[in-house]
């Protein structure tokens, strides 16, 4: 992957938010930032084009980040198309693509916009979702800046790498979320689980955890981890994780699973989509 790093823009605050992100991210990483603006095609009505041409977004995000930000190295990209698959094409080789959850004109109750959502389901790298209130690791109360979900039983190695080494450049500690359920028979049977049976079957799931850990502790030996085991669903189990972090890290399958976009929806800090 090349050495950049890209934020997708277009005219909302909630994408200025998602591309200071990305230069203070590309800050830290020593990398350039591009900032990426996708228009339409079409010619568009004067009234569609205030406050300023599509053609000029990117350059005016690059001036306030370069005025916020005085030693960012930062270009703008102005490119014409829809915008999901321009914007797969521009980060096919990027090593970090930062986007707002939504995008202009989009519904407020809307939490996921459509571009964010074909990039989450399709980036080739890893991809950065940023909700429009929260653009920090470091935001008052996040005690777990860097939390990843693990599922123990099948590790996405791409999410642990990208999530140890997050928590690395950022010097802080990593929350490693295993969600589980009980089996079949115990959740359709009329009475409870005996105390001690589940006890015995979280100690295992515990277990297991520390197995798909291991590796990449001894990888990463500076890093502390925080091992959490949780009987939620998976996505519920990271959502409620993510009130008290920075940055929420899942790992996406070749074919894609329900858990990503479950998370998007009610994410409350910045979440790293990596392909698995």
């Amino acid at each position: 992957m090349e050495r950049v790093i890209i934020a997708g823009v277009d005219r909302s605050a909630r994408s200025r938010v998602a591309a200071d992100w990305a230069a203070r991210e590309a800050l830290r990483r020593g990398l350039p930032l591009r900032v990426v603006h996708v228009a339409p095609p079409e010619n568009l009505d004067p009234v569609e084009q205030w406050p300023y041409r599509p053609d000029t977004v990117a350059d005016h995000v690059v001036a306030e980040l370069t005025a916020r930000h005085p030693s960012l190295t930062v270009r703008a990209v102005s490119l014409t198309g829809a915008p999901a698959p321009e914007m797969r094409a521009a980060s096919a080789h990027a090593e970090l693509v930062v986007l707002g959850l939504r995008g202009e004109g989009q519904h407020t109750r809307m939490p996921l916009g459509s571009t964010a959502a074909a990039l989450a389901a399709g980036c080739a790298g890893p991809l950065v979702l940023v909700p429009g209130t929260l653009a920090g690791l470091d935001v008052p109360g996040h005690t777990d800046a860097v939390t990843v979900g693990v599922d123990a039983r099948d590790p996405a190695g791409g999410a642990l790498g990208f999530a140890f080494e997050a928590a690395r450049l950022h010097r802080v500690r990593l929350h490693a979320v295993h969600a589980w359920a009980l089996p079949g028979g115990a959740t359709e049977s009329p009475f409870p689980m005996a105390e001690k049976d589940r006890a015995a079957l979280e100690d295992h799931e515990e277990d297991l955890l520390s197995d798909a850990l291991r590796p990449w502790r001894g990888k990463y030996p500076d890093v502390g981890v925080r091992e959490d085991v949780l009987l939620f669903p998976p996505a519920e189990a990271l959502a409620h994780a993510s009130e008290t972090s920075g940055l929420v890290v899942v790992g996406r399958h070749t074919a894609p699973g329900s858990t990503p976009l479950a998370l998007l929806k009610h994410a409350r800090c910045p979440v790293a989509v990596v392909q698995s």
